[in-house]
């Protein structure tokens, strides 16, 4: 029997967080109308981009953000115009080096809008939540929380594709469970609030991904890049308004809503794309599940927030739960 040597995409698809640690999977021997040729001849001429070690650091630095931005932003604004402003301007830029690079092809917008609108409103309402979710819960632990949505990808696999967990699997799933609620289940404070908000957004966000990995191979990357972010800032533009929250931040507030928008989603997503081509995907997912120590030293260092050793010990659990499923994953 030959060894299957079949090239793997996978594509994120997470302004950060969330969740960003969802995955669809497309294989097959040509992936070229994927992927933008001008984008990937700049990268290769990069020394910098070239040099692995660093971008497997500056993945770790920048995945670990995305609550961390959540947070910073609570002050200025409601979670709901954070997350449209941030989406927002992650879309100009997309737009506009798209513009400037390649081109793009709106056709594909009108053949699949449907599936756009769609995907769009769950990613919206995933990023809402996950925004929301730091006045209960710090960084950190909503952080390792939102390495939930493998589980929940895996269940979706299970309903549609009918796959099948293996021993490894189903004990990696029950100990991610088992260390959810030692998080959200403790005397006298509020923090199940966030644990559930950060669930419902994972779910939402994994079910989104589900639907792309079935329904969206036939379209190239970046065009469906640009109009997935167009449509998520459309619908939290419009829970904006009708939550009658528009307003126009001030100079701070623009100043991390514009950091957010570049590192959050711009830049990690590059980065993401670019490691997974050079690493194997347990490596790959061994990388993203270490994220949220790095989210604990920035709640640390930022916030001065140290997680209480139950929440320390339930997201261990979570982050080795999720794990444990993913390599036995990809083994299978």
């Amino acid at each position: 029997m030959t060894e299957d040597r079949t090239p793997t995409l996978t594509l994120p698809l997470s302004e950060g967080g969330l969740g960003w640690g969802s995955s669809v999977y497309f294989q097959g021997e040509n992936l070229t109308p994927f992927m933008s040729q001008k984008p990937l001849a700049l990268a290769a001429q990069s020394r910098v981009l070239n040099n692995a070690p660093l971008v497997v650091m500056c993945l770790l630095v920048v995945d670990s953000l995305h609550f961390v931005f959540a947070r910073l932003l609570l002050p200025y604004l409601p979670p709901t115009p954070a997350a449209m402003y941030v989406l927002g301007v992650s879309t100009v830029q997309v737009a506009v080096f798209l513009a400037i690079w390649d081109k793009i092809d709106f056709g594909v917008f009108r053949r699949f809008a449907w599936f756009f609108l769609g995907i769009g409103f769950l990613v919206a309402a995933s990023t809402v939540l996950s925004y929301a979710s730091v006045a209960f819960i710090d960084p950190g632990t909503a952080s390792m929380l939102g390495k939930l949505s493998t589980l929940f990808s895996l269940g979706f696999g299970l309903i549609w594709l009918r796959d099948r967990f293996n021993r490894w699997q189903s004990l990696g799933a029950l100990l991610a469970l088992v260390g959810t609620f030692t998080i959200a289940f403790q005397p006298g404070e509020f923090i199940w609030v966030g644990v559930v908000m950060v669930i419902a957004s994972t779910f939402m966000y994994a079910l989104h991904a589900a639907l792309v990995k079935r329904h969206g191979h036939s379209m190239g990357l970046a065009d469906f890049f640009l109009f997935r972010l167009a449509c998520t800032t459309a619908f939290l533009l419009l829970f904006t308004v009708g939550r009658g929250e528009l307003v126009v931040p001030g100079w701070q507030a623009w100043l991390i809503l514009l950091l957010a928008g570049t590192v959050d989603v711009t830049i990690s997503r590059t980065l993401y794309y670019l490691t997974l081509r050079r690493l194997t995907l347990s490596i790959h997912a061994l990388i993203l599940t270490l994220s949220p120590a790095v989210s604990i030293g920035w709640t640390i260092l930022l916030f001065d927030i140290e997680p209480t050793a139950q929440q320390l010990i339930g997201g261990v659990a979570v982050v080795a739960g999720v794990l444990l499923v993913s390599l036995n994953q990809e083994r299978g």
